[in-house]
This record gives C-alpha cells, sequence and structure tokens, in this order.
C-alpha cells in the first residue's frame, strides 16, 4: 500500500454496548492539503457505518454502492443488514475489484446485538477485531490503543480513546490533522458527535 493510500488516521474501536469510529478531517495529496474540513466516515444504515482512508473518489463511490445494496435488502428481507453481512459484502467487492482495485482502506462498525467492528483491505482481506486503526497515522494511533483498551469497555470510555488516538496521530503524523470526526453507534443508532463535545473531551487530556 503506498503512502498516498495511508494518507490519513481513522480508528475504530467495538465496545460493550456498540462501536466508535474516528478520523481526522485532512485530505492531502503528496505534501500538499487539499481540504481541511473532509468526512470520512459515512453512515451506510441507521446501524452501521464505514470509515474510510485512501482516494477519496474510490472512498464515495464504494459507500454509494453499499448504501444502495443494504436499502436493497432491508426492502427485500424487511431488516437491517447485519454488520458481518456487510463488511462480507465489502470483502466480495474489493476482492472482486482487486486487478482495477478500489484504492483504501476500510473499517466497518456497527451494532446488531453487539459493537462489531471489521477491518477490510484494499484486496477484499477482513478482519475481525475489537479495535483497529488504519492509515498513515496508525502506528500512533495502535500505541494508543493497545496501551489503554480494555475489554468490554463502554462507548463513552471508547470515544475518549478514539479521540486520544487520532489526537496522538495528529501530533506526528503530518497527513493526519486539522480536527477530528467521531461517530458512535448503540442500539439507539447512528449518531455524530458534534464540535464541543469533542473539544471537551480534548481539554480533559
Amino acid at each position: 500500500m503506498t503512502d498516498k493510500l495511508k494518507g490519513t488516521t481513522t480508528v475504530g474501536i467495538a465496545c460493550s454496548n456498540g462501536v466508535v469510529l474516528a478520523a481526522d478531517r485532512r485530505a492531502s495529496i503528496g505534501n500538499m492539503i487539499m481540504s481541511k474540513d473532509v468526512t470520512k466516515i459515512f453512515k451506510i444504515d441507521e446501524h452501521s457505518a464505514l470509515a474510510g482512508a485512501g482516494s477519496v473518489g474510490d472512498i464515495l463511490s464504494l459507500v454509494r454502492v453499499l448504501r444502495s445494496e443494504s436499502s436493497l435488502y432491508k426492502a427485500r428481507v424487511g431488516k437491517e443488514m447485519s454488520v458481518r453481512a456487510l463488511a462480507t459484502l465489502t470483502s466480495n467487492i474489493l476482492h472482486g475489484n482487486r486487478f482495477m482495485p478500489y484504492f483504501g482502506w476500510f473499517l466497518i462498525g456497527g451494532f446488531y446485538g453487539k459493537g462489531e467492528l471489521y477491518s477490510v483491505d484494499m484486496a477484499g482481506g477482513l478482519t475481525e477485531d475489537r479495535f483497529a486503526a488504519a492509515g498513515s497515522g496508525m502506528e500512533f494511533a495502535y500505541a494508543v490503543l493497545e496501551n489503554e483498551y480494555r475489554e468490554n469497555m463502554p462507548v463513552d470510555d471508547a470515544i475518549k480513546l478514539a479521540v486520544k488516538a487520532i489526537n496522538t496521530a495528529m501530533r506526528r503524523d503530518v497527513f493526519t490533522g486539522d480536527g477530528i470526526m467521531v461517530v458512535k453507534i448503540t442500539k439507539e443508532g447512528y449518531r455524530e458527535l458534534d464540535k464541543d463535545e469533542i473539544e471537551k473531551i480534548l481539554k480533559g487530556f
């Protein structure tokens, strides 16, 4: 995976009562910052989302496909696609396009009876884990996650940990920066934290 594919930092944490996804807001090409307010976490349905690191066009294209497939599944079956099924679908799409790949690394998170998190690489390799990071700042994020993650931590604690992991990457990785986006998904559904909530967490470090 080239540096261009990794120019960002995304984090996912599966919890006892949901899942948390977080990402920075910087978009860069080489050493140039193209935007300072980019969305890197995308709602797929009310109980699942995707965080992407890589080519913006490829990420958006995949998100459109997953949203359509999720809507069709709900219309046909009468319930939302499970997080595992969504991750498997993502894996199948990426593997099927491995010779003309989507240039990205994806974290699929959601709540379907429990918090679930999957990492999917550009060739369709699928891994389930309790926490994961992707992008150019992933080494710094993983250092925080490995040290502070604990089994079955509640969503509120996972939000603080995800913010800390992204903030650490922002301090050391030049391709990561310009703010933090955080999403939590629980049995109540999908919710994005506002800037004031994130600032309050940052002030507590």
